[in-house]
């Protein structure tokens, strides 16, 4: 397990136990913790030098490379997030923290 995908399983257990924490009821709160995540999500794939076509390929193998590309990573949050918000609000929210380090 390359460093890359061990921090990854860190960052989503850390994901579930602060989201553990907040209710429904909490909209504001999980939305800035959300936010906050997809910073931080934003800021290790640069501490680990990758591109921003390498973190897009991470996040959705399938926007990198095309739509019939046999691979996936978050299949599970992206069908989630496309049937809740109406897209892959993950794969965006990251991107565009990326693009404000920049």
């Amino acid at each position: 397990m390359s460093i890359f995908n061990l921090h990854f399983s860190v960052l989503a257990d850390y994901r579930d136990f602060v989201r553990s924490f907040f209710t429904v009821a909490d909209v504001r709160a999980r939305e800035f913790i959300s936010r906050a995540l997809n910073e931080l999500d934003a800021w290790f794939a640069r501490a680990y030098g990758l591109t921003r076509d390498e973190l897009r390929y991470i996040l959705d193998p399938a926007d990198a490379y095309g739509p019939d590309f046999p691979d996936e990573t978050f299949r599970v949050v992206k069908e989630k997030e496309t049937a809740k918000f109406g897209e892959y609000r993950t794969r965006r929210l990251v991107l565009e923290a990326w693009d404000r380090l920049t």
